[in-house]
């Protein structure tokens, strides 16, 4: 549903008029001038003919590109689906898995967490093996990988094993997103990117309205079933998907997309001429992004980003029981509601994103208001309805904005560097990945509550604010 919300749309989408105050002349024009036919040979028969119009050119683009997404999209998504959903689903194994176990909030908070230290360590190295031996191969090794791990946690009993588990997770997956960005930078021109990646994104809300009360429903109605903890059986019956993804990405996916015999000579030759002409990058060599301002700009604001989400996200199911929700299913179905109101917010975004060019306010904003919806949720905890609006919007922007993000690094780094660059920079921002959620944890336990965390959440977006509205704007939105 959200592939076509996106993708199809009236005819002034696919012409330069979709983008006010910019203009496409020049890549249409080259794109059609470089693939029309010599006049001294006989004339190519319409349906191999490259479009001899910039209007042509640009409708003709955009049908490939639609092609495309419909081709790659479902197969990502359902791909970061299963993943998202293997990622946070210990935040529902926690409302048993404490109990069992013994584990505090702060074990539970650096358990969580030791995912992204596995994460960040192995970004770049899978990346620059994923551009050897192609996406297809590396990124079905992720996919399994990550399914054995995550089956094998139902097995823990100690927090040493929780920390090790959560440690090889990240190892599993890591590369699996970046992988992926730099996939669809490759693919598509810089102009449908954050359409593009919002679909994909899409996958973060839906696996919270498909495996919250999914996760809720299992470790309610099969806890106990042959002596196994209910929590244990969410874990195993989720890492299915996993394989199934596996299957799909071995499938359906292509390691150049210009070269998929999928599509028509021209239609391939089409999309390489876009993908060619895309607005210039700087250059730099790939070994000087560790050293690049801009691109510890963009780790920082990635940081802020990642810190919100796992530190929201993983501690999400205890936010809504704390509000007085008993029954773990019941939590699952309150914690689907704010993804399902994500979902079309994150697509609306994306839209406006590609169709104003302004990537900068859009991200300011998005954070901004995360910030104010967290706020409203903890000030309100005492009226349910009110604190789940809160959270409604918090949610809602908050997973809005990787799209938003990863749409400018694409756009600022050059082909050489674009791999081990947003690598680079999602290893650094996941970071955040294990301290948001350690900080929670560390600050519920000695506070007693959660506005100390969400007051520290809401702290780290509006800097947030700041660093993006100091990005230049001539480079991130190109």
């Amino acid at each position: 549903m959200a592939i076509t919300t996106a993708w199809t749309g009236t005819g002034d989408h696919a012409t330069p008029s979709a983008y006010p105050g910019e203009s496409n002349v020049e890549l249409h024009v080259s794109s059609a001038r470089e693939y029309a036919p010599a006049q001294t040979q006989p004339p190519t028969p319409p349906d191999t003919c490259a479009p001899a119009t910039e209007n042509d050119a640009s409708s003709a683009e955009w049908r490939i590109c639609r092609r495309l997404a419909w081709q790659t999209l479902p197969v990502l998504v359902f791909t970061y689906l299963a993943a998202y959903i293997d990622r946070v689903n210990v935040s529902f194994a926690a409302l048993q898995l404490n109990g069992e176990l013994g584990f505090s909030d702060a074990v539970f908070g650096f358990g969580a967490g030791a995912f992204s230290l596995g994460y960040v360590v192995f970004e770049v190295p899978s990346n620059m093996i994923l551009q050897y031996v192609g996406a297809r191969r590396w990124l079905t090794r992720i996919i399994v990988s990550w399914g054995i791990v995550i089956a094998l946690t139902a097995l823990i009993a100690t927090p040493k094993q929780f920390y090790v588990m959560r440690y090889l997770l990240g190892i599993a997956e890591a590369g699996l997103v970046p992988g992926i960005v730099y996939y669809i930078s490759q693919a598509f021109p810089s102009y449908h990117r954050a359409r593009v990646l919002s679909i994909f994104y899409v996958a973060l809300p839906l696996a919270g309205v498909i495996g919250s009360p999914l996760a809720g429903f299992i470790m309610q109605h099969l806890d106990g079933v042959m002596h196994v903890s209910g929590w244990k059986w969410m874990l195993i019956v989720e890492s299915v998907p996993a394989f199934l993804a596996a299957l799909f990405c071995w499938l359906r996916l292509d390691d150049d997309v210009t070269l998929s015999q999928r599509n028509a000579p021209a239609e391939r030759a089409q999309l390489a001429s876009a993908l060619r002409h895309h607005p210039a990058a700087p250059s730099f060599p790939p070994d000087a992004i560790y050293t690049n301002g801009l691109v510890w700009a963009f780790c920082a604001i990635y940081f802020v980003v990642v810190f919100a989400i796992y530190g929201y996200t993983l501690w999400a199911p205890t936010i809504i029981q704390s509000l007085g929700v008993s029954g773990d299913f019941k939590v699952g179905l309150v914690a689907a509601l704010p993804n399902v109101v994500a979902i079309g917010v994150m697509i609306a975004v994306g839209r406006s994103v590609d169709r104003h060019r302004e990537r900068r306010i859009h991200l300011a904003v998005l954070m901004l208001i995360t910030a104010l919806g967290l706020t409203m949720s903890a000030l309100l905890h005492q009226h349910l309805y009110l604190s789940v609006l809160g959270l409604c919007i918090a949610n809602a922007c908050l997973l809005s904005m990787p799209p938003v993000f990863w749409s400018m690094p694409t756009a600022v780094l050059s082909p050489a560097a674009a791999a081990t660059g947003i690598a680079w920079i999602s290893a650094i921002g996941n970071l955040g990945g294990f301290f948001g959620p350690y900080m929670v944890g560390h600050l519920k336990q000695s506070s007693g509550g959660l506005l100390l965390p969400v007051v520290m959440m809401s702290g780290c977006l509006l800097l947030g604010v700041l660093l993006t509205l100091l990005l230049p704007k001539r480079l991130v939105n190109p």
